[in-house]
């Protein structure tokens, strides 16, 4: 049997945002986001050396960006995209995230704060996360300095941008160490409003609503990033939909047990293994979706999450 929801986390719930669709704009997603942000701030951030907003390059213009590091010379370089269902997060809202991806992976980390919709609709954010990687690629000597050693990673919306720019990678011949996908949004045909879809995914009948991220809520984040339905089959939003996987950068897969994308992120790992992709999985039991954000009130959270950093790690300092 899988562990217990935590209880840590249960007393959480009710104090998280984003869980009601009907009344959610996206301006009102992007402020509760950035207000749950500030108010931590009185918790001291993980400390790194380096936290300084730079540009990258994205599909239309500059995209602001921070840079992270701790110590000098030579090391992995890993570009990071923050969740918030493409709609809202920032690089505010997925600070601390950054900051423990380089404190437990000794990488440079770079966090893209890609266009969002409704404003950019799809692909506008996998097209900003893509050329964001190839400038940084272009330009690696300016951040750690080793092309064997680059890594994507994301959660959820921004699992979707490191799965998906993952793919292009590996058509454009670009070689990638590893991915770091974290409870990612893996398959949006139907926009979670499906039923025949939907029950492909258990996972979104039985998570529906009770645990922070709601069936309809994503089905609210699609309907923001897709203009047209029938974009949902496509793979630069749907990897799970790619005609192959193989050859894919080697990956560390994460879901949370009771979260409606639990499901559609196993079913990833299981075909990039099918595909002959090296896949560490990891089932988050007793968790949320968002859990990464949850170490400092959660022991349950911050081990899982430390568990999934420390398999990348591994990825990284083999390389290609």
């Amino acid at each position: 049997m899988p562990l217990p929801l935590d209880p840590v986390i249960e007393k959480i719930i009710p104090l998280l945002p984003l869980r009601d669709p009907t009344t959610m704009t996206p301006q009102s997603a992007r402020d509760s986001l950035r207000a749950l942000a500030e108010a931590r701030k009185a918790v001291p951030p993980p400390p790194v050396d380096v936290a300084r907003d730079i540009e990258v390059q994205g599909s239309a213009g500059k995209l602001a960006a921070r840079l992270y590091r701790s110590g000098s010379g030579r090391a992995p370089t890993v570009i990071f995209f923050h969740g918030g269902g493409w709609v809202a997060g920032d690089l505010e809202t997925h600070d601390r995230q950054a900051r423990n991806l380089v404190i437990e992976t000794g990488a440079v980390v770079i966090s893209v704060d890609y266009r969002r919709p409704p404003e950019t609709r799809f692909p506008g954010a996998f097209e900003d996360a893509f050329a964001a990687i190839r400038d940084v690629v272009a330009r690696i000597g300016e951040f750690g300095g080793d092309l064997s050693r680059v890594g994507v990673a994301g959660d959820s919306a921004g699992g979707n941008l490191a799965a998906t720019t993952a793919l292009a990678c590996r058509d454009a011949g670009i070689k990638l160490a590893g991915q770091l996908l974290v409870y990612p949004v893996a398959d949006v045909v139907g926009g979670f409003a499906d039923p025949a879809e939907n029950a492909r995914f258990p996972s979104r009948a039985e998570n529906a609503e009770g645990y922070f991220l709601t069936r309809a809520t994503m089905q609210w984040f699609c309907g923001h990033y897709l203009a047209d339905p029938a974009q949902g089959a496509d793979w630069r939003v749907s990897p799970l939909r790619a005609k192959s996987l193989a050859g894919v950068a080697p990956a560390v897969v994460t879901t949370a047990w009771f979260d409606p994308l639990r499901d559609e992120g196993h079913a990833y790992a299981r075909a990039l293994q099918a595909a002959g992709v090296p896949v560490t999985y990891h089932a988050g039991e007793g968790l949320i979706h968002g859990y990464f954000g949850l170490g400092d009130a959660s022991e349950t959270a911050r081990a899982e999450a430390q568990r999934a950093r420390a398999d990348f790690r591994a990825l990284l300092e083999k390389g290609i």
